[in-house]
């Protein structure tokens, strides 16, 4: 089983010390997806460890999504490879679960939220008894516990969102992967949910790949920022550059947007992204 040193930075002093080593979870060695005859993702490799919530962003037709997909085994690599636990991601895995940014469309509309999180249930084969206690204990994890019987046209985006989210936890994975699952909500929802979700993944241990556009959203959630280029071509790597963020959990809206560093993170990404990123 493989290990990485998780830096850490001292935001005070700017100084980077080694911490024990830590596990491994998925693991990208110089993987590169084609599709449809054409590279959409050039050789990139990256570690992510256990408990760590790592952000994805850089501009459309970079490879985010992709990266995230190949993560999930729902494409193949055209070389290298995608490991989790050292061992080749082949295809989907109940493991790992996957939060698309159409939440309209990931919601079954004839069933209602606690028929669509029992969906995760009914995959996993967990016997009908056991699933409405499964299912209220996740609601109630969500804010939705008063929501179970309604149909998902009958809530708002952000509700809808959640339904998608306590689905994914309810099949108790230890991979969350994220596809700009804030994207289409407002600027309110959307910073409640980023709260929500930080404190669902701190209780749960869960180890998060999140893809976004927002360099701020970015930097508030990870621990680190993975920074893509658009067509970067055979001259370098899609992996443009990786942002430790030192900022200490848990995190809040107004002061740590407003922190020198928070502040330092955005400047130094929005420069390296430059006109990719407009």
């Amino acid at each position: 089983m493989s290990s990485a040193l998780a830096p850490v930075v001292d935001i005070h002093t700017q100084t980077r010390t080694a911490v024990r080593p830590r596990e491994t979870v998925l693991d990208f060695d110089a993987l590169s997806i084609r599709l449809g005859g054409r590279e959409i993702l050039t050789p990139t490799s990256l570690a992510v460890c256990r408990g760590e919530f790592v952000c994805v962003i850089g501009p459309s037709g970079c490879g985010k999504t992709t990266l995230l997909r190949a993560a999930a085994g729902f494409v193949p690599a055209a070389s290298g490879a995608v490991r989790r636990h050292g061992q080749p991601v082949n295809g989907p895995s109940r493991e790992v679960a996957f939060v698309f940014q159409d939440y309209g469309r990931a919601l079954l509309p004839w069933r209602t939220v606690a028929g669509n999180i029992s969906l995760a249930l009914e995959a996993a084969g967990v016997a009908a008894p056991e699933r409405p206690a499964r299912i209220e204990h996740v609601l109630a994890t969500v804010g939705l516990a008063a929501h179970a019987a309604k149909f998902p046209a009958q809530l708002s985006g952000g509700m809808q969102q959640r339904v998608q989210i306590a689905r994914c936890l309810a099949q108790e994975p230890e991979v969350l992967l994220m596809d700009e699952p804030f994207g289409a909500l407002d600027a309110m929802t959307r910073e409640r949910l980023q709260d929500e979700l930080a404190r669902l993944v701190r209780e749960r241990g869960l180890t998060v790949m999140f893809v976004t556009h927002d360099l701020e959203e970015a930097i508030y959630l990870g621990d680190r920022v993975i920074a893509l280029r658009a067509n970067p071509g055979p001259e370098r790597r899609s992996l443009a550059r990786v942002i430790d963020v030192p900022l200490l959990h848990p995190r809040e809206q107004l002061s740590t947007k407003e922190h020198p560093e928070f502040l330092r993170l955005r400047r130094e990404l929005y420069a390296y992204l430059g006109h990719d990123h407009a």
